[in-house]
């Protein structure tokens, strides 16, 4: 997994891996989730996908749009 930036200083996103339909987040509690297309929807997935590289963002979309539309959650 890559290292999120975290440029805000608060984000409880820690680290993430991109796949073609998906989103592997893990956040500071280590605990994993998997955001796919088909859990969360294309554009939320996409929108996930342009955060996490920016480094900021993600911990606060993720809360707002997709919290419970994970796919399963890895550990």
């Amino acid at each position: 997994m890559k290292t999120y930036k975290n440029l805000s200083g608060k984000s409880t996103v820690a680290s993430f891996e991109l796949a073609k339909d998906s989103v592997k987040v893990r956040f500071n509690d280590q605990s994993v989730y998997l955001y796919s297309n088909q859990a969360s929807g294309s554009a939320n997935v996409r929108q996930m996908k342009t955060l996490a590289e920016a480094g900021k963002g993600l911990g606060t979309f993720i809360d707002a749009n997709v919290k419970t539309k994970f796919a399963r959650k890895v550990r």
